[in-house]
């Protein structure tokens, strides 16, 4: 009776204080979802004024961070206030940010860094940095990065939009390249026109700094044994950090020699002196390959950029922060002009870790399709509705009012309702 009686209380007892456990648990939660702060603010040139695009903006010693959009504008949501933010871009001296308060814009106004030549024989140095950088991609090329990478493609034709994707992959990537995806989400928005792209990510699926795969011994890249052979270096400076105490990032422009007849590219590497890592890599391809599967069509005049930059951090390995791929040409067709095109993808990688996952990333194809990949997945409108990352850089307006002029989106967005037809009598009135 005795124990019964002890259990019958002690159950009672739980009654009398569920309800408050559960107020008090409500409250936690509540509280730390209050932390949470949305913090919007845009970073310029401190001396012109303007916006800087793709800067990064991070929260040291975490794995918060953003890039800012074309306007220099940027959105990032923080666990609690007040928090440090670091501010940086290249060219610019970076610099850090107390805020302890989200009820305003912030605005962040970066210094120009100063640009000097290393007491070294330049032309050479420029070699040697080349050589290091390629190096380090060897020794790290084995480290993988797993994340989300948002994917936007806009076609031009006649400088009339055609063709518009967005797609959310998770990716697999190292410091050099993306190694494999699997898509999680896409839309698309499409009209009739003289030729569409079917594979266009190839391109940025694809391309990379370094392969460990390829014989480095033929290798055309400028990231191989061969830079010496293959390419002319110019060492244009080096750009200084905060930190007197480190060599800063070394700007160096690039193309192939002349009697290279097989590869034409040039552009621009930053190298990161005292690391050796690459912190950003510009490349241009003039006349470039490209082909059509409509035997009446060609390219002409083609020209293929790629960008490659990656995030700000203190290790010696940096995952990829974003992807730019550019194909401009003229397309033909016999008795008629010349028609202007140009294909432009943007990639951004967040939610980047070294922590292995089970998702099956599939390698790059030339068997890909890209709109066919889009609509395997279920369209989600709420994950497009709510993705910061998708908000951040909005498609021009001029895109989608072309777009909607011709009802011609796909999952991009819903199509509008269609309005009654309205009809007026002789005397002006509505007839219903």
């Amino acid at each position: 009776m005795t124990f019964a009686a002890s259990v019958s209380s002690a159950a009672a007892t739980r009654r009398r204080f569920r309800p408050a456990a559960l107020l008090l648990v409500l409250g936690l939660l509540f509280a730390q979802f209050a932390q949470a702060q949305q913090l919007r603010g845009v970073v310029l040139d401190k001396d012109s004024n303007q916006p800087l695009p793709f800067a990064s903006v991070s929260v040291p010693g975490t794995t918060l961070g953003t890039t800012t959009n074309t306007e220099g504008e940027f959105s990032l949501k923080v666990n609690k206030l007040p928090i440090t933010l670091l501010i940086s871009e290249l060219g610019h001296v970076r610099d850090t940010l107390r805020v302890t308060s989200n009820a305003e814009l912030l605005r962040v106004s970066l210094a120009s860094a100063t640009i000097t030549l290393p007491e070294v024989k330049v032309g050479s140095y420029a070699f040697r940095l080349v050589d290091r950088a390629f190096r380090q991609l060897q020794r790290s090329y084995s480290r993988k990065f797993y994340g989300k990478a948002f994917y936007r493609q806009t076609t031009r034709i006649g400088g009339e939009p055609t063709e518009l994707q967005e797609v959310v992959w998770n990716v697999k990537s190292t410091t050099a390249r993306i190694e494999g995806t699997a898509i999680a989400q896409g839309r698309y928005a499409a009209k009739q026109s003289l030729t569409s792209f079917s594979n266009f990510s190839l391109y940025t699926k694809s391309y990379g700094l370094y392969d460990a795969n390829a014989d480095t011994l033929k290798s055309l890249a400028l990231l191989s044994p061969n830079a010496v052979k293959n390419y002319l270096l110019d060492l244009k400076g080096v750009v200084a950090g905060p930190d007197s105490t480190k060599g800063g990032i070394a700007e160096i422009d690039f193309e192939t020699r002349p009697e290279l007849t097989r590869y034409k590219a040039q552009g621009t590497i930053w190298i990161d002196v005292d690391s050796y890592k690459v912190v950003r890599y510009r490349m241009t391809t003039p006349n470039f390959t490209a082909s059509t599967s409509n035997v009446n069509q060609k390219f002409r005049n083609t020209k293929l950029d790629i960008e490659m930059s990656f995030q700000n951090t203190e290790e010696p390995i940096a995952p990829l922060e974003y992807m730019k791929v550019n194909l401009s040409a003229e397309l033909t067709t016999p008795g008629k002009p010349a028609t202007p095109l140009t294909v432009s993808s943007f990639t951004f990688f967040y939610d980047t870790s070294t922590t292995p996952t089970s998702i099956p990333y599939a390698r790059v194809s030339v068997q890909d399709r890209d709109l066919e990949a889009i609509k395997s997945i279920k369209y989600d409108p709420e994950f497009w509705a709510n993705n910061p990352v998708v908000k951040r850089t909005p498609v021009e307006d001029e895109v989608i009012q072309s777009f909607e002029k011709r009802g011609a989106f796909g999952t991009m967005v819903p199509k509008a309702e269609a309005k009654p037809d309205v009809r007026i009598d002789k005397n002006g009135r509505v007839i219903k």
